[in-house]
């Protein structure tokens, strides 16, 4: 059975025999069933009958439809309804939005709305550079998708990317005391992205872009860099990047090798990818080989993408070509943001001594982490089920935080490696271990270390 996880978790109302030992047959076929039992609660007890509310967690969707049936199937019990945890939170939305100011009396609306706003309206008029200092603008960031690469769940629309848009802007507040506004393009035109983001910038301090899917990132980041005079930072790109990078760094500080030496194998060529090719590079990376659905990227394939052609440009400066087995062949570092199963077991065998696996698509990896701890050193993924998760919440509140503390009009590769050298020495030396390379996202040193990194302020 599949290890179960609170995101399946589900709460039956259950109506019983007036017998409190059902409960304890309840809860001894959820467990012969693979789920694990967090809560009984007797709702309500008579003369002929409990109302009893069970929570558990189990493996998938079909695996809870399978307890539901177990619990359904033992005598003197009725399951009178069932409710997913996770859609439970989610009714009504994930984020709201609340007034700083009191607004009780006259006095409280004619300062904070008419007629007093407009003497704050017409001074911004006169000094626009008051704006941040003055309005929501200072602490504010836009978090925008078009829908179309959204987690694992692929070109699901905006509507649908919602939630997580939400979930991203609860991450801003929790970590970084930051309001960001979830904003879904009913869009996937190039053009018509960059000109609906240019037009709702004034409102912001900052543009995260998210879940949009390659090559059409690369241009509107590029083109939104170039006409809006605040950052923009597409996370799936530069967050994963930064976390990659820090993990990476205290990964070769457990086995003893330097960046500069290693020869780094990039399964993925798409925006995650690229942006950590770029960030690794950047960090001083001796030899990188990046692999796709074509094999090994090489500057003389002219059947190459413009975007792949730029990444082969830049890596495998020994021309090599083969499959993802051959790439292996002597590397020190597996760095997998492209789908699952495609990492066998066996080839981690032929890679160097101390071999680095870090196995990061989603929701499957590359190879399950579990059986790649038999064949490497050190093993990372993106899962929260196993050690060394790659967690963008580590980089995307503090990166923000710096910059809109530091009022910055753009981001820079600079402040990226700083952000992740940040992160890299939030573990000290006495915590580093093969199973902890990179620190937990609720640590609360993160944000402000990679706030400071990034504005160039002490940490505080």
């Amino acid at each position: 059975m599949a290890a179960t996880a609170s995101s399946y978790s589900i709460t039956m109302r259950l109506h019983t025999a007036p017998d409190h030992g059902v409960v304890g047959t309840v809860a001894t076929g959820l467990a012969a069933a693979g789920g694990i039992v967090t809560a009984i609660d007797v709702a309500e007890s008579s003369h002929d009958r409990l109302v009893v509310d069970v929570t558990c967690s189990a493996a998938d969707e079909v695996h809870s439809r399978q307890l539901v049936e177990v619990v359904g199937d033992i005598d003197g019990v009725e399951v009178h309804k069932v409710s997913d945890r996770t859609f439970l939170i989610h009714l009504g939305g994930k984020i709201e939005v609340s007034s700083k100011v009191p607004l009780r009396t006259r006095d409280d609306l004619s300062m904070a709305y008419t007629p007093g706003v407009g003497r704050v309206s017409m001074a911004l008029h006169a000094n626009p550079d008051d704006v941040p200092r003055l309005t929501v603008k200072g602490n504010s960031v836009a978090v925008v998708t078009d829908g179309s690469a959204v987690l694992g769940l692929g070109n699901i629309g905006p509507g649908a990317a919602l939630p997580v848009m939400e979930g991203k802007a609860a991450l801003f507040k929790k970590f970084a005391d930051i309001d960001a506004w979830p904003i879904c393009l009913a869009s996937q035109d190039t053009d018509e992205i960059v000109r609906a983001v240019e037009m709702i910038a004034p409102g912001f301090g900052g543009i995260n872009l998210e879940d949009i899917a390659a090559p059409r990132c690369f241009e509107i980041e590029a083109r939104l860099r170039e006409s809006l005079d605040i950052p923009v930072f597409h996370d799936d790109q530069h967050g994963t990047a930064i976390v990659v990078l820090a993990a990476l760094t205290n990964a070769l500080r457990v086995v003893g090798k330097e960046i500069e030496q290693a020869r780094i194998v990039v399964a993925g060529a798409g925006a995650a990818g690229s942006a950590i090719v770029s960030l690794l590079l950047a960090a001083g990376a001796g030899e990188v080989l990046v692999w796709d659905r074509e094999g090994v990227l090489c500057r003389d394939d002219s059947a190459l993408s413009a975007a792949k052609l730029d990444l082969a440009g830049r890596t495998n400066q020994h021309l090599r070509r083969g499959d993802l087995h051959q790439a292996l062949d002597g590397a020190d570092v597996f760095i997998g943001v492209s789908g699952p199963g495609v990492l066998n077991p066996e080839w981690i065998r032929s890679m160097a001594a101390d071999p680095i696996v870090f196995a990061l698509a989603n929701p499957d990896p590359e190879i399950d982490p579990a059986v790649a701890a038999r064949f490497a050193t050190v093993v990372a993924s993106g899962r929260s089920d196993y050690p060394n998760q790659i967690n963008n919440v580590l980089a995307f509140p503090g990166v923000f935080r710096g910059l809109l503390d530091a009022r910055a009009s753009h981001i820079t590769t600079e402040m990226l490696l700083r952000a992740a050298e940040a992160i890299a020495h939030v573990v000290t030396d006495d915590e580093l271990h093969p199973s902890f390379i990179i620190p937990s996202v609720f640590h609360p040193d993160v944000p402000k270390a990679v706030a400071a990194a990034i504005s160039g302020k002490p940490l505080t």
